[in-house]
């Protein structure tokens, strides 16, 4: 399916460790936005389609996962990241919605290219085959120091963690020094923020910056 020009339709992504509180704030966002009577569109990866949701449970509850090769994970990943951007992401931004995501190839590109160490070029090369021209507008990074993102983790539900939730504490400073090396190369695109702030406080700055950023 050959993907449509992003027209006046906007693409938001939220990145950032596991319990950073992206998610809390994409729904703030999203709340936002609809007062001002644009269609928003919110999803997810990996999911955000029935197909990218069956991807997801092999990626993150598959009782054979530990044994997930990082190739592996990246494929899949970006798998589900096609699916929702050929479903999802591209026809809603064709029809003028504003789309927020909770993460898009950013996250492989810190997650599985420095977190598990793949190089740099065939992460960018999959990452670009899955997503083509629709990239974001803004990128928002919640940034959080390791030991608070593991505690939060530990903290918000009595589930079993997941596999990346599992993950060591070395895995979880990678990431973070990924996104905020990634932010520092690309500051017209990346905006962080301080996830250490009441929830409040912090809905108000990423509010404030989207409408600078993007009017």
């Amino acid at each position: 399916m050959p993907l449509k020009s992003k027209t006046t339709g906007r693409l938001i992504s939220f990145e950032g460790s596991e319990g950073s509180g992206k998610s809390t704030q994409l729904s703030r966002l999203a709340a936002h936005l609809q007062k001002t009577g644009r269609e928003v569109v919110s999803t997810r990866e990996p999911g955000g389609t029935e197909i990218g949701e069956q991807i997801r449970n092999i990626i993150v509850h598959n009782s054979k996962g530990d044994e997930m090769c990082a190739e592996t994970e990246l494929l899949l990943f970006t798998a589900a990241r096609a699916q929702v951007v050929r479903e999802v992401i591209a026809p809603a931004l064709t029809r003028g919605a504003v789309v927020l995501t909770d993460r898009y190839l950013d996250s492989s590109t810190v997650y599985q290219g420095i977190g598990r160490n793949l190089a740099a070029d065939p992460v960018a090369q999959v990452n670009r085959f899955a997503v083509g021209n629709v990239m974001p507008d803004l990128t928002i990074v919640i940034d959080v120091p390791t030991e608070v993102s593991l505690a939060r983790i530990r903290q918000r539900a009595s589930d079993l963690p997941d596999r990346m939730e599992r993950e060591n504490i070395d895995f979880y400073k990678k990431i973070r020094e990924g996104y905020l090396l990634l932010a520092r190369g690309l500051p017209d695109r990346f905006a962080v923020f301080d996830g250490t702030l009441g929830e409040d406080a912090l809905e108000k700055k990423i509010w404030a910056t989207v409408k600078e950023r993007l009017g």
